[in-house]
């Protein structure tokens, strides 16, 4: 008996908003399904009755199910079904269920594509007005404790821009706390209800945050981009210090004021003349 032949495991974003902004490849993906798996079976429904897509068989995959149903969709792949992985919205597995089933479907030989789409927090990023070319995704804060305390250490002192998801009840809490950990003047934007028709993006300091939360109810989803953290300026005699090393290591004159120059972000004709002067000693 021949056995079926395994198709891969799509991973299917869909809008996080604006209907109008899902792809055609997503379509054909959810039309060509045979089994779909999401986290909320209303919400989906919703969706493929508004792309005028029939019924499909739906598996619910969220938090408290994924351990326990990925062997499944995996053997219903490897049995040669279709199986789309869609979240509520965006791009499934980020700060939403689909991570174990991909780790799942790589053991067992299955393939996974993925057809790209909307995703929240790269829409806040590139709306932010914040550095885009180095950036990390912290996704959701731990609500509590120590583990929440390391986190918000770790987004104070990153240096690249922080990508972050609050709930509307919880947001004037996580801004207050970024507040304490970070210097107040440090730029923040807040954008909610991506792509919706009350899409807004506010963008200023931390301090000036705070008094904007508290002047309106918070409302939808949020996403919190923040500026990373400025560079710690070196005091001179580091600089001497570090200079002096690259020197009495054989590095020439003009190699070491450019080494130190790109490391600390100083003019480097202002660091050749104090190299002179060093090697003169």
């Amino acid at each position: 008996m021949t056995r079926p032949t395994p198709t891969p495991i799509s991973l299917v974003a869909t809008p996080i908003g604006n209907l109008g902004d899902i792809s055609s490849r997503a379509v054909k993906a959810l039309t060509d399904a045979t089994l779909i798996a999401c986290e909320d079976t209303r919400r989906t429904g919703q969706l493929l009755r508004h792309l005028g897509i029939g019924h499909r068989p739906f598996v619910v995959l969220n938090d408290h199910t994924e351990r326990e149903v990925v062997d499944r969709l995996v053997a219903a792949a490897t049995g040669g079904e279709r199986v789309a992985l869609v979240s509520d919205a965006g791009m499934p597995a980020i700060s939403d269920p689909g991570y174990l089933l991909v780790r799942a479907a790589i053991a067992a030989g299955v393939d996974v594509e993925v057809i790209p789409g909307p995703s929240a927090s790269l829409a806040a990023l590139v709306v932010s007005g914040l550095a885009t070319d180095r950036f990390v995704f912290e996704g959701f804060l731990p609500r509590k404790g120590a583990e929440r305390s390391r986190r918000l250490a770790d987004v104070a002192s990153q240096p690249r821009t922080v990508v972050l998801y609050e709930a509307p009840h919880r947001v004037r809490r996580t801004v207050a706390d970024l507040v304490d950990v970070c210097d107040p003047e440090r730029r923040v934007a807040l954008a909610r209800e991506l792509t919706k028709l009350h899409e807004e993006v506010w963008r200023g300091t931390l301090a000036q945050a705070v008094v904007h939360l508290d002047e309106r109810e918070p409302r939808g989803e949020y996403v919190v981009v923040l500026e990373g953290a400025a560079a710690e300026m070196a005091t001179a005699d580091d600089v001497a210090a570090e200079l002096s090393a690259l020197l009495e290591s054989g590095m020439s004159t003009k190699g070491a004021a450019a080494e130190v120059a790109a490391r600390h972000g100083v003019p480097k004709r202002d660091l050749y003349g104090l190299a002179l002067e060093l090697q003169q000693r």
